[in-house]
């Protein structure tokens, strides 16, 4: 059955769930324009949401004197069996973590860069143990309020001040103080890109060191479809081989990034890997929005570029079955297209689905949890609703607190303290290549998904009934990562409690990015995997650990085998014809 023969749903009469949301009254304007401009001067954060965890936080800890002495008492312990190191003559072992990569530098065993680094880490473990486990604190509080005592204690670490840092300080010495100049310069450089972007107006994009068509995104290939909101990518078979196996692979990236994250340089293009492996590959690339799209929401996304990306490979590959996988968010879209596949049309023309750090369970969503409540979710809904869209440094910056210590405080101490600009790769160009989210689909994701799990709990409507994941009866194949901020692999694992089809789970090495573009030849890379069977037991994650397959290396191959696995035959198959495009196409290429 093809896409577009689907069955016409009930009506919506008979499913109130289902009802479309009514439209804003007027009179809310005024309540609209005044949260707008306070989320503006916030960058999208909710004050609100701080003060009341803060003031829990506060009314809880004040009527547990008991924790609060506890924690003197390991505080004051530490001090006392520490001060013989405070001598400069002092020869004791270290006293805290070594592993800790912000005191790496052999400098800070060095006195008196000892005495600094040893009274930051235990005020640090001071702060940390009245922000846990306290009785009564809900756990979004007790989560925001640890978030924030890290955030301050990264600005104050002894590592961000230059005197207290041995390293800055022995490049100052060797220098005559030069690098704090070049460091300036770089400030000003800094600051005088941020200040000529217009607020209000979608930021230019910037320069980037790697650009797509030229650095990266350089697999041969056209565009063989276009529409409003995707272009659709066919690869050529790789050079001298036409003959490929049956199923071909749609690969839906997230909305929230350019596709070419899995398109980097050659050698570390998962793209690439998969053409000279002999797969007929297709890739979407979503249009990157503006005002005008303001109202696309899920339903757009699924119908004009999910399903319709799906029923051109079905039609261009001469109705072979396709082998689908998406990345993120664009996971969680395709998850959702299968269910509504596998209701209406008996899984329709998917051979299987692959999640790349995609969640289907929002209910722990990691600590991009910190912001979704629903005062967070109304001042940035305000904010989006003003503009029409979430622009890119918006939603970078929020990214960027989750991990202030790698991406915010590594960055002011290299290149503002250091004078060092730091050497950017394919990977950190991509970064800087960010795009923006419609006010509708982004409220209706963290809305449905985030807030009120909607697809994990089958209460997410598409074409006016819910979908289900427990209908799904396709092979899965789903890929977490040990480091991630933005998919915990834990969460990513819950699929397990909400299909019983088949399912190849793989833990790699990496985080949410890094994780995925883990190449053949990667060093240090390793993954556990294990399928589990229909008829088998639910395992926890901890027992996942101890009866997966532990390999080293990249966890491609083992996709690439798996995809064999569940394809039928090999076939010939000719290059794309002329198309709309050479790829990487047009979309990719605009601000």
């Amino acid at each position: 059955m093809r896409i577009d023969d689907r069955t016409s749903p009930p009506s919506l009469s008979a499913m109130p769930e289902c009802a479309p949301q009514a439209a804003i009254p007027a009179q809310v304007w005024m309540d609209k324009q005044i949260r707008a401009g306070l989320a503006r001067a916030t960058g999208g954060l909710s004050v609100i949401s701080a003060s009341l965890a803060g003031l829990d936080w506060a009314l809880q800890l004040g009527i547990s004197p008991a924790k609060i002495v506890q924690a003197w008492q390991v505080w004051l312990q530490h001090s006392i069996e520490d001060w013989p190191r405070l001598l400069p003559t002092a020869a004791e072992p270290p006293s805290v973590d070594l592993s800790d990569q912000r005191f790496a530098d052999a400098g800070w065993q060095d006195w008196p860069y000892r005495c600094w680094r040893d009274a930051f880490m235990r005020n640090e473990a001071f702060w940390e143990s009245l922000t846990q486990d306290i009785d009564g604190l809900s756990r979004h509080h007790q989560h925001i309020v640890a978030f924030c005592a890290r955030q301050w204690l990264d600005l104050l670490a002894p590592g961000n001040v230059w005197w207290m840092n041995p390293t800055i300080a022995r490049t100052a010495s060797s220098t005559f103080g030069a690098n704090f100049l070049q460091g300036a310069h770089h400030w000003l450089q800094d600051a005088s890109e941020l200040l000529s972007k217009v607020p209000g107006l979608p930021a230019g994009r910037p320069a980037l060191e790697f650009l797509p068509g030229r650095d990266v995104a350089r697999t041969p290939g056209k565009v063989v479809f276009r529409n409003a909101l995707i272009e659709l990518i066919e690869y050529a078979p790789a050079l001298g081989a036409n003959t490929v196996w049956r199923e071909p692979v749609l690969i839906v990236p997230s909305w929230i990034m350019r596709y070419y994250i899995l398109d980097l340089k050659p050698e570390d293009s998962l793209v690439r890997y998969l053409v000279e492996s002999g797969h007929t590959v297709f890739m979407i690339s979503w249009k990157n929005p503006d005002a005008s799209a303001r109202d696309f929401g899920l339903d757009t996304y699924l119908e004009a570029g999910l399903l319709t990306a799906l029923n051109t490979v079905h039609a261009r590959c001469d109705g072979a079955h396709v082998h689908a996988a998406g990345y993120c968010l664009g996971g969680t879209l395709l998850a959702t297209g299968a269910a509504m596949l596998a209701r209406d049309a008996a899984g329709g023309p998917l051979a299987s689905m692959t999640l790349f750090a995609s969640e289907t369970d929002f209910h722990d969503p990691g600590e991009l949890g910190l912001f979704i409540d629903k005062s967070s979710l109304a001042t940035l809904d305000a904010l989006m609703w003003s503009q029409g869209y979430l622009d890119g440094p918006q939603m970078k910056s929020a990214f960027q607190m989750l991990n202030a210590q790698d991406l915010i405080w590594s960055r002011v101490m290299s290149e503002y303290l250091l004078g060092q600009r730091l050497r950017a790769n394919d990977l950190v160009s991509w970064n800087r290549d960010t795009t923006r989210l419609p006010y509708r689909l982004h409220s209706e994701c963290l809305h449905k998904l985030f807030l009120g799990n909607e697809l994990a709990t089958g209460k997410l409507c598409v074409g006016g009934q819910p979908v289900a994941l427990s209908d799904l009866d396709l092979p899965l194949f789903v890929v977490g990562t040990e480091h991630d901020h933005v998919s915990p692999w834990r969460s990513v694992y819950k699929l397990h409690l909400l299909t019983k089809a088949e399912l190849t789970f793989l833990l790699t090495s990496g985080g949410h990015n890094a994780g995925i573009v883990s190449e053949p030849g990667h060093p240090g890379r390793r993954y556990h995997v294990h399928t589990r069977l229909p008829a088998a037991p639910y395992l926890s994650p901890e027992q996942f650990l101890n009866v997966a397959v532990y390999r080293d290396g990249s966890w491609w191959p083992a996709w690439h085998d798996w995809l064999v696995a569940h394809s039928t035959a090999r076939c010939t198959r000719q290059a794309p014809g002329q198309g709309l495009a050479d790829a990487p196409g047009t979309y990719v290429l605009e601000p």
